[in-house]
């Protein structure tokens, strides 16, 4: 039977990938949003999905109502509206919570590396069979006879916890969000509940020690580099097309497989995904033709070439993805210069992991600063500025402005990396044009 669906902030990634996913299954779907532009609404809008202002009279009587996290009754008149009036909204964990017990399903937790490696399970998986999926870049897929389901699970104010997948990978623990953990211990307390309420198997990096720690009603299976692991990736080989290893289980040898992608954590999350669909009764030899085309996600590790220069764009706003990202590009430039340009994403975590942000830009060959990207979720105390994160850096560390990049200029033999989850894209963009101005000139 088709429903009608209305989204409060449509435009979010997890929101307009589950409202993708909807509208592909048969139902009607349509959202509400701010007018700012955001990646994630292209998609929408080719698939003809209407995207309206916030308004009470989206609201109506045939219509169930999904709502984002970050709209609240203070915040947002449509939710204050449904409050006053009692009518009912799911928010969007709620409503997956409930929606993948149609399914088999598979999540993918984690610090680090959740949506890139949903969006290689999903790529894996539907070309094997047929497969629903929601990733974190705003991608979705859904089938109304698929078997499958395939999810990015957050772990942010506890998200995943309406979640009981019967198979998870969890990528890492690490402490982020310190807007709402308290603690490193709190995130892994937060992870440990989600691992029990997982069924059949729960697959881990071996190599984390926080992941060491977990346990689970379902069996455990640790992946890494390293003996000692379920699953091992050994005789590596990075180059600049890709990347290349051999996976054993138990010692048993599973053969080589072979990925486009750069970065030994690229290697980790197709470990991670040949392990669960190993266990899950995959035929690897499809599982190794899949893998070997899988084109990345949207915002990791996203590659453009603008009059000769190469410029990345990634969501990297934590020091443990920062350094994955410039891992990456130096696996694929050995030969340039790496210039990071990053933007802190929210006060909160710049204070509290800014002597890690600092050593992780170090790891480039150059660094410019973008100013802090304030969340709609805290107030800007004065606490931190910019400039403290410049101090700590050892190598130069200049600041640029939207308005001027010019400072990026000056590195004639490089690679332009732009690593950030605030509006990171607005310096991108303000640096292709000077790109394209100066060639321009030239002619």
């Amino acid at each position: 039977m088709t429903k009608t669906y209305h989204f409060i902030g449509i435009k979010g990634s997890g929101m307009s990938a589950l409202a993708l996913m909807l509208h592909q299954m048969g139902h009607q779907v349509q959202g509400s949003d701010v007018e700012k532009y955001y990646f994630t609404q292209r998609g929408l809008e080719q698939a003809g999905i209407k995207i309206l202002p916030f308004d009470e009279k989206n609201l109506k009587a045939d219509v169930e109502v999904i709502a984002g996290n970050a709209f609240r009754p203070d915040n947002n008149l449509e939710i204050a509206y449904a409050d006053a009036n009692g009518i009912s909204y799911k928010r969007y964990h709620e409503f997956l919570g409930i929606f993948m017990r149609n399914f088999v399903s598979m999540g993918v937790a984690g610090a680090h590396g959740k949506t890139s490696t949903t969006g290689m399970l999903a790529h894996v998986l539907s070309n094997i069979t047929d497969t629903s999926y929601l990733i974190g870049d705003g991608t979705g897929r859904g089938s109304a006879n698929a078997k499958y389901f395939a999810f990015e699970a957050d772990e942010y104010e506890r998200h995943f916890m309406p979640y009981h997948p019967e198979y998870s990978i969890i990528t890492n623990i690490d402490f982020d969000h310190p807007d709402y953990f308290t603690s490193l211990e709190d995130v892994f307390n937060a992870f440990n509940d989600y691992a029990k309420q997982v069924s059949k198997g729960v697959f881990v990096y071996g190599e984390d020690k926080e992941l060491r720690r977990i346990t689970a009603n379902a069996p455990i299976y640790y992946y890494g580099f390293k003996e000692g692991n379920d699953f091992v990736a050994h005789d590596l080989l990075r180059s600049t097309t890709g990347s290349s290893f051999k996976v054993s289980f138990c010692g048993k040898e599973l053969g080589e497989f072979k990925i486009p992608s750069f970065g030994r954590h690229n290697i980790m999350n197709a470990t991670a995904v040949i392990g669960l669909l190993y266990t899950a009764g995959f035929d690897l030899t499809l599982v190794r033709e899949h893998l070997a085309t899988f084109g990345g996600v949207k915002r990791r590790f996203t590659e453009k070439m603008v009059n000769g220069t190469t410029i990345i764009d990634d969501f990297a706003h934590h020091p443990t993805e920062i350094i994955a990202t410039l891992d990456a590009a130096r696996q694929k430039y050995p030969s340039k210069e790496i210039v990071a340009i990053f933007q802190p994403h929210t006060f909160t975590r710049t204070i509290a992991l800014l002597d890690e942000f600092a050593e992780a830009l170090n790891q480039a060959d150059a660094v410019y600063l973008a100013q802090i990207y304030g969340s709609a979720r805290e107030v800007d105390h004065g606490d931190v500025k910019v400039e403290d994160l410049a101090a700590k850096i050892v190598k130069k560390a200049d600041i640029i402005t939207v308005d001027n990049v010019s400072p990026l200029l000056e590195h004639p033999n490089a690679v332009y990396v732009f690593m950030g989850a605030g509006d990171i894209q607005t310096y991108e963009y303000s640096f292709e044009r000077l790109l394209s101005n100066l060639t321009s000139n030239v002619q």
